[in-house]
């Protein structure tokens, strides 16, 4: 939550250069307050243990935040009942004519498929595209972060050698961020993925500042520098037990699988893991939450024109760069 100063404090000038928010006091008291609305695109398989652990994060923002989840219905999910998503998620057609605050879309199994052959490539451009206009910022996850960047940037995803699978340490690229305000100089940060970004395309793009990255996994967290979209290309919503779960899965299966790197005591797979990045993953979620929070317009019917301003005044201060 923002701190609330005296109107004028000279500590206001300070606090802005270190990305720390601070309501003067006129400002605060004709603050409006409503819960914030967050839509899910969950297109991982397991629906419900993607739904936990998303929620799981955002609850731990002091924020109250309504959240809706949405799915594709250009594909048929095997993994879950009928019966839940029936009763929990909704298509697209029925949140087009709406405006929200955040959207979340998650990654999926997919990443050794060219983007235009998954099945719902076409319906997820359409989301993208509507969220453009009608959702203040948007969080996509792994595969979701690989696609969005194709989509909206042409920046291509190469397919990497063997699967990057661990837990790896992340260089924290600007820490007075207010998505990464708080963050260790390193970070840690769960990755599961056949493909990563074409680094050489992404440093095209001025308008994307790399916040972290990692010798082996390249950029971590990724954002416009109006926050409108932000990137990350692991899985902070991971809990302790994901990893280890999609090792034994896969190694049960007869599948060639190697034990996740810095995730097992002593490599060993019977070990309990050790949650080396819960704090950070919190702590990502609750800056973007706050952020989102003093930035939103109290109308949600004004969304569309408060992207359309804050995107304005970014493009102005980045012709200055």
């Amino acid at each position: 939550m923002p701190i609330n100063i005296p109107d004028g404090l000279p500590a206001k000038e300070i606090l802005h250069h270190e990305r720390i928010f601070a309501l003067e006091e006129e400002v605060a008291e004709h603050q409006e307050i409503r819960p914030l609305n967050v839509a899910i695109l969950n297109l991982m398989p397991t629906k419900i243990e993607t739904e936990t652990q998303i929620l799981r994060l955002i609850s731990k923002s002091p924020l109250q935040v309504s959240c809706d989840f949405m799915r594709v219905s250009t594909h048929k999910s095997t993994h879950v009942s009928a019966d839940h998503l029936v009763k929990f998620y909704d298509t697209f057609d029925n949140f087009k004519d709406k405006n929200y605050d955040g959207l979340i879309i998650t990654g999926a199994p997919v990443e050794q498929m060219a983007f235009e052959d998954v099945d719902y490539w076409d319906e997820l451009c359409q989301i993208i595209d509507w969220s453009q206009e009608h959702v203040f910022s948007t969080m996509y996850l792994c595969w979701g972060a690989l696609a969005g960047l194709y989509h909206l940037y042409g920046i291509p995803k190469r397919q990497l050698g063997a699967k990057l699978f661990g837990v790896f340490p992340q260089r924290l690229c600007d820490e007075y961020n207010f998505l990464t305000n708080g963050f260790d100089e390193v970070h840690y940060m769960p990755h599961s993925r056949h493909a990563a970004i074409d680094t050489n395309e992404l440093a095209k793009h001025k308008e994307l500042h790399v916040l972290s990255e990692g010798f082996a996994t390249g950029p971590a967290i990724i954002a416009t520098r109006d926050f409108h979209e932000i990137y990350v290309t692991g899985h902070f919503e991971y809990g302790r037990d994901t990893l280890a779960d999609e090792f034994w899965r896969d190694f049960h299966k007869g599948l060639p699988i190697r034990v996740p790197e810095n995730y097992f005591p002593d490599d060993d797979p019977e070990k309990q893991p050790i949650f080396t990045w819960r704090a950070h993953a919190n702590l990502l979620y609750r800056n973007w939450l706050n952020w989102v929070y003093q930035m939103t317009p109290y109308d949600p019917n004004q969304i569309p024109s408060a992207i359309a301003s804050l995107r304005s005044s970014t493009d102005e201060a980045m012709d200055k760069f």
